[in-house]
C-alpha cells in the first residue's frame, strides 16, 4: 500500500484538521454511490479509506511515523543486526564456546552468548510479539488489530420507518445487503453490520448505519401516535358523509358525522407508528372544515343574521 500521506495528498507536518478534510474531499470524490460506472473509483475509495485509517488515529500516525507499523497498520518486524551477530560468529572460531559459534566470549570478541543459540531466538522474537520465553514462561500474544469500523448514513421515508419496513444498503465494497429496521426506530439510531468495515490483520470492522428518518408532508408523530390534517367540504360537516384518509398503509374512507365541527380529532386505532414491542399506536385525524367561496352561500348566513 502506499504512503498515507501521499495517498491522501497532504504533508507530513498536517495537523488532524488538515487531513479529516483531505480525507472528506477525496470520499465524496470517489465513493461508489457517485461512481457507479467507475470500477477503479472503488478502489481508490478504499484506499482514501485505508490512509485516513491511520493518519486519523493519533496513536496510529505516531506508530507509522517512528516507523513502527506499515502502511496497512501491520507492525514491522524488528530490526535486529544479524550480520554484525555472524561476524562476531565467525571471529570467534569453532569451538570457542560451550554455544558453538555464538560463544566466542573474550576470545572471539564482539558478541558473546554462552547459552543455547534457540534461546537467543526464542528471547529475540518472542519479545517482538509481546511473549516472553514461550508459553512455559506465562507470557501472551497480542491480538492483531482489527479493521477500521466504516460509517454509513442512511435515508429512511417516514413511512418505512413507521412500518419497520426493510431497507436496501450499498457498501463501499459494492455489495448489496437487505437492512432490517428495528421495531420503535428513532431518528439517529446506529445499528452495527459485524465484519463488513473496513479489513483488517485481525479480521474486517464494522459497518456504523446512522438512520435518518426523512419527514413526510402529510404526518407528523407525537410518541406513537401519528397525526394528519383531514380537510371536510362545509356540506360534509354539515350533512354527514365518508372521506379518504391518508394512512401509511394507504387511503382508507372514513365516516363523517352530521354536524361536525372544524378542530374535530378523529381516531383511527392501530393506525400509528410501531413500538418496540410490535404494538402500533393510533392515527389522529384532524378535522379542517373548508368554507367554500361562494356568494349564494354567505348572501344565505348574511340572511338568517338579519332575521335574528
Amino acid at each position: 500500500m502506499a504512503d498515507p500521506y501521499i495517498t491522501l495528498s497532504v504533508p507530513r507536518t498536517a495537523d488532524a484538521a488538515a487531513i479529516k478534510r483531505a480525507y472528506r474531499k477525496l470520499a465524496k470524490q470517489y465513493h461508489p454511490d457517485q461512481n457507479a460506472d467507475n470500477p477503479k473509483a472503488l478502489e481508490r475509495f478504499k484506499a482514501v479509506s485505508a490512509a485516513y485509517d491511520i493518519l486519523g488515529d493519533e496513536k496510529k500516525r505516531a506508530q507509522f511515523d517512528r516507523g513502527e507499523i506499515d502502511a496497512d497498520g501491520n507492525p514491522r518486524a524488528p530490526n535486529f543486526d544479524f550480520a554484525n551477530a555472524r561476524r562476531s560468529s565467525a571471529g570467534a572460531g569453532p569451538g570457542a564456546g560451550p554455544g558453538g559459534g555464538f560463544g566466542g566470549g573474550a576470545q572471539g570478541g564482539g558478541f558473546e552468548f554462552g547459552g543455547d543459540p534457540s534461546d537467543l531466538f526464542a528471547e529475540l522474537f518472542g519479545a517482538a510479539t509481546g511473549r516472553r520465553g514461550g508459553p512455559a514462561g506465562g507470557g501472551f500474544r497480542q491480538p492483531p488489530p482489527k479493521g477500521q469500523d466504516t460509517p454509513y448514513r442512511l435515508r429512511v421515508s417516514f413511512v418505512d420507518a413507521a412500518l419497520a419496513r426493510t431497507q436496501r444498503l450499498t457498501l463501499a465494497s459494492g455489495k448489496t445487503i437487505d437492512l432490517a429496521i428495528p421495531k420503535g426506530v428513532e431518528e439517529g439510531d446506529k445499528l452495527r453490520l459485524a465484519g463488513q468495515g473496513e479489513a483488517g490483520p485481525g479480521g474486517a470492522g464494522d459497518a456504523i448505519v446512522t438512520l435518518m428518518i426523512m419527514p413526510d408532508a402529510r404526518f407528523g408523530r407525537e410518541g406513537a401516535d401519528i397525526r394528519t390534517d383531514l380537510v371536510v367540504p362545509l356540506e360534509t360537516a354539515v350533512l354527514g358523509g365518508k372521506l379518504r384518509v391518508p394512512t401509511l398503509e394507504g387511503e382508507v374512507m372514513l365516516s363523517v358525522a352530521p354536524g361536525t365541527s372544524s378542530g374535530k380529532v378523529m381516531r383511527l386505532k392501530g393506525k400509528g407508528w410501531t413500538a418496540k414491542d410490535g404494538s402500533r399506536g393510533d392515527l389522529l385525524a384532524k378535522v379542517l372544515v373548508e368554507v367554500p367561496n361562494d356568494p349564494a352561500l354567505a348572501e344565505f348566513f348574511r340572511a338568517r343574521v338579519s332575521a335574528a
